[in-house]
C-alpha cells in the first residue's frame, strides 16, 4: 500500500502529491458548471477533464484519456514535448484545454490528435484533422475552433468540416500561432494566438527563429542516436523574430505594425469585449515597456502607456494589462516602493499590499492575488491572499494562513487553499461569497508532516523557515545545518503551505537542522527587495543566506561547525557558489542543475538582471562559476561538491555542469559528478527522483560526518 512508501518513493511515485489534485478550473458565466482537470488518484498520471454541476452536485468526466485512446499509449511530438517542458509538465492525458464564453465547448488535444467535449452532456468526439495538434482554442461563439499544427495556424468547424489553413509558414524555422522559447520559458507566454470577441477573426504571431543560433543536445547513453538540435537564445545572441497579424475568418489578412526593432519583445496579448486589443511589447534590455491599443482595421498601434526605469527592469504580471468591461486599462504597478494595482489612473490599492496578479476583472471590482506589503505588519509570514478590489476599498476573500488563489465567473468564484497546518489543497465553490460545493483533491497523503516554524533573520528581516527533526526537543542539542534555498528572483520558498516543505522537512529528519532562507531578489513585500540584486547575483543573494545562517544560529540550534547547501537551478548556482566562495561557512554543497556561466543562459532572463555581456563583461565574469574572474574569487579551501545535472536539459544545458568541472580540475579541485541521461530539468522519473533523494543524504553524512 502506498501508505506504507518511504518519503521518497511516494514524493517521487506521487510527483510531488500534485497527482490526484484538482487544477484548471473555468466557472461557466451562468453559474451552472464548473469545469477542471483532475487524475483518478494520487498516482495516476493522466489527467482527465471534469464537469461539476453546482446544480445538482454532481461531478463527471468530459474527456478520459483512457476511453479516448483506446487503453493506447500517449504519442507526444517534439513540440508537444518541448510546451510541457516550458510550463513544467511532468504529467500526461488532458494536460491543458480552452473553451467557448460559455464554457458548454471544450477542446483539447491528446497524443496529437483534436477533441472536442459537449460539457453540459459530457460528450466528446474527435475531430479529423491534420497533425499532430497543439494548443486547440474555440472560438468565443463556439462555432469554430483553431489550432496549431505543422507550424501553421488552422481553423476548423465545431463539427469537424471545413478544416483549413489561416496562416502557413513561408520558411523552414518560420511558425504561426505558437509562443517562441523566451516567451513560454521567460515571459509567461504560454499562448500564440487569440479569438476577437465577436469569433470573426484572431490575432496571430509568427515566429522566425532563423536568426536564433543553433544548439545540440546528444545522449552520451545512446551514441546511435543523432544530437536534438535546438533554437537557443543565449546572452547577447539573436532572438526570434517575433510580429503579428490578424486574420478574418473570411481570408483577410492585416498585419500588425509597432517598432519591432526598439521592441522587440511581445510580452501579452489581451483581447476582450471591452476594448480594441491590447499588446505589452518591451525593448530588449527591459528598461521600457509600451501597452499598445491595436486598430483592427489598419494594423496601426497607438501607445496607451509607456513605462521606463533606466535603473532597473520592468517586471511582467500576470493577468495585465487588460481592459474592465467599461474600458479602463488595468495594470500593477511599481509606484512609491509598492506592487500597487492600478485601474484606469487610480491606484486602487497601497504600500500595505503587495499584488502579485490579476485574477479576474468585472465592472465593479478586480480579483488580486496579494500578500503583505512592506508597509503592512506582516502576521502571516509566507502567505498569499485572494483580495477583491473595487473602488469602495479590498475585501479578503480567503480567512486562513496560506496560499490561495482563486478563478471567477459572475456570482461563483472557485477557491483554492493551501495551508502550512495540513497537507494538500482544498478547493471550495463559493456562490456570492457562501460556500455551495467543494472539489474533492485526490491526491495521496504524505507519509511525514511539515513541521516549519516561520520567522525574519536579521537586521533585514531575511524571511525564513526553520524545519527541525521529528521530535525533536529542546536541550537535545545542536544539529548539523542544511541551507535549502531557491534565493532566486520569481520563486520564494518560504511559503505558508505544507506540502511545499515536505522534503526539507524529510532532511530535517535524517538528522539536520533544515532552513530555507528567501534572501533579496525573490518575490517578498516590495520591489526594492526583489530588485536588489541587479548586477549582484553572487554578492546579495550568498550574503542573504550567510547573514539568515548567523542570525538564526542565536535562536536555533545550529551546529555552524557543519553547514551544508542544496538548491536545483538558481538554487545549485547558489549552493556552487557557497561552498566555492564561502568555504569559512559552508561545509558541503549539492548543486543541481546549475547555471555557472551566465553567458550559456538565455537572453531574456539574464540581460534582465546583468545587461550585455559583450557591453558587461565585468558583470558577467564576477557572477560566474567558470571564468577566471569567478573562480579566482573562490577562496583556496576546498569543500566537497556534488554537481546533479540531466543531459537532456533544454533550460539549463549540461555544457554548464560540464564546464565547471572541467576547471574545478583544472585547479584541482575535488568534486562529485552525478550525470542523469534522459533527465531534462525536470526529474518526473520515479526511480531517478527518489534515489536523488537518497544519494543527496548519503552525500551530506560522508560530507559533514555523522
Amino acid at each position: 500500500m502506498t501508505g506504507q512508501l518511504s518519503f521518497p518513493r511516494q514524493y517521487a511515485r506521487t510527483q510531488r502529491y500534485t497527482l490526484g489534485v484538482p487544477r484548471a478550473f473555468t466557472v461557466a458565466p451562468d453559474g451552472s458548471r464548473v469545469v477542471f482537470l483532475r487524475t483518478r488518484s494520487g498516482t495516476d498520471r493522466s489527467h482527465v477533464l471534469w464537469v461539476l454541476d453546482l446544480d445538482d452536485g454532481r461531478e463527471y468526466p468530459a474527456g478520459d484519456p483512457a476511453v479516448l485512446l483506446g487503453g493506447a499509449e500517449e504519442e507526444l511530438s517534439p513540440e508537444e514535448r518541448a510546451r510541457r517542458e516550458r510550463a513544467r509538465e511532468g504529467s500526461a492525458g488532458i494536460v491543458d484545454y480552452a473553451v467557448d464564453s460559455a464554457a458548454e465547448l471544450a477542446a483539447f488535444a491528446l497524443s496529437g490528435r483534436l477533441f472536442v467535449a459537449e460539457l453540459q452532456g459530457g460528450s466528446t468526439v474527435e475531430l479529423p484533422v491534420p497533425g499532430p495538434v497543439a494548443d486547440p482554442r474555440p472560438a468565443p461563439d463556439g462555432r469554430h475552433v483553431a489550432y496549431a499544427a505543422g507550424g501553421a495556424l488552422r481553423v476548423v468547424e465545431a463539427d469537424g468540416s471545413g478544416d483549413r489553413v489561416l496562416a502557413a509558414p513561408e520558411a523552414e524555422g518560420v511558425t504561426w500561432g505558437l509562443a517562441e522559447f523566451i516567451a513560454a520559458e521567460e515571459m509567461d507566454r504560454t499562448r500564440g494566438y487569440w479569438w476577437s470577441p465577436d469569433s470573426d477573426s484572431l490575432l496571430a504571431a509568427r515566429v522566425d527563429e532563423a536568426p536564433v543560433r543553433r544548439w545540440w543536445i546528444a545522449d552520451p547513453a545512446r551514441p546511435a542516436d543523432a544530437p536534438a538540435e535546438i533554437a537557443y537564445p543565449a546572452a547577447g545572441t539573436p532572438n526570434a523574430r517575433v510580429s503579428l497579424a490578424l486574420f478574418g475568418l473570411d481570408g483577410g489578412r492585416t498585419d500588425i505594425e509597432w517598432d519591432r526593432e526598439r521592441y522587440p519583445y511581445l510580452a501579452r496579448v489581451h483581447w476582450s469585449a471591452g476594448g480594441p486589443p491590447l499588446l505589452l511589447v518591451q525593448a530588449r534590455d527591459q528598461r521600457t515597456q509600451v501597452v499598445l491599443e491595436v486598430n483592427t482595421t489598419t494594423g496601426a498601434t497607438r501607445a496607451l502607456l509607456t513605462e521606463e526605469d533606466p535603473a532597473n527592469w520592468l517586471d511582467l504580471f500576470p493577468g495585465v494589462p487588460a481592459w474592465t468591461p467599461d474600458g479602463r486599462l488595468v495594470r500593477i504597478a511599481d509606484t512609491d516602493g509598492a506592487r500597487a494595482l492600478v485601474v484606469g489612473e487610480r491606484a486602487l490599492t497601497g504600500p500595505e499590499l503587495f499584488v502579485h496578479a490579476v485574477l479576474d476583472i468585472t465592472e465593479g471590482s478586480v480579483l488580486v492575488s496579494a500578500s503583505a506589503g512592506a508597509a503592512a505588519d506582516d502576521p502571516e509570514p509566507g502567505s498569499a491572499h485572494v483580495w477583491r478590489i473595487g473602488e469602495g476599498g479590498a475585501e479578503r476573500l480567503s480567512d486562513r494562513p496560506g496560499r490561495h488563489s482563486a478563478v471567477r465567473s459572475g456570482a461563483v468564484t472557485v477557491l483554492a487553499s493551501v495551508t502550512p497546518d495540513r497537507p494538500g489543497v482544498e478547493t471550495v465553490v463559493l456562490r456570492d461569497d457562501k460556500p455551495v460545493a467543494t472539489v474533492a483533491s485526490l491526491a495521496e497523503t504524505p507519509v511525514l508532516s511539515a513541521r516549519p516554524r516561520f520567522t525574519r533573520a536579521g537586521d533585514r528581516g531575511i524571511p525564513c523557515a526553520v524545519l527541525l527533526p521529528t521530535g525533536y526537543r529542546d536541550g537535545d542539542g545542536p544539529l548539523p545545518v542544511l541551507m535549502d534555498p531557491y534565493g532566486g528572483p520569481h520563486a520564494a520558498r518560504v511559503v505558508a503551505s505544507h506540502n511545499a516543505h515536505l522534503t526539507s522537512q524529510w532532511f530535517a529528519d535524517q538528522g539536520f537542522a533544515v532552513v530555507v532562507a528567501d534572501g533579496r531578489g525573490t518575490p517578498h513585500s516590495s520591489p526594492a527587495w526583489e530588485k536588489a540584486i541587479r548586477d549582484d547575483f553572487a554578492g546579495v543573494t550568498l550574503d542573504d543566506q550567510v547573514a539568515a545562517l548567523h542570525a538564526l544560529a542565536g535562536s536555533h540550534p545550529l551546529d555552524l561547525g557543519r553547514v551544508a547547501i542544496r538548491g536545483w537551478s538558481y538554487g545549485g548556482y547558489l549552493a556552487a557558489l557557497a561552498v566555492l566562495r564561502r568555504p569559512d561557512v559552508f561545509h558541503a554543497g549539492i548543486a543541481g542543475a546549475p547555471v555557472t556561466d551566465w553567458r550559456l543562459y538565455d537572453t531574456h532572463y539574464t540581460e534582465r538582471y546583468l545587461g550585455l555581456p559583450d557591453e558587461r563583461p565585468d558583470v558577467y565574469d564576477r557572477n560566474s562559476l567558470v571564468t577566471e574572474r569567478g573562480l579566482s574569487a573562490a577562496a583556496e579551501q576546498h569543500r566537497p561538491l556534488m554537481v546533479i545535472h540531466g543531459l537532456a536539459d533544454d533550460n539549463v544545458v549540461a555544457a554548464h555542469t560540464l564546464r565547471l568541472s572541467s576547471a574545478l580540475l583544472a585547479e584541482g579541485r575535488a568534486h562529485e559528478v552525478l550525470p542523469l541521461s534522459g533527465v531534462t530539468h525536470m526529474t518526473p522519473q520515479e526511480q531517478v527522483a527518489e534515489n536523488l533523494l537518497l544519494l543527496q543524504v548519503d552525500f551530506l553524512r560522508r560530507s559533514l560526518g555523522g
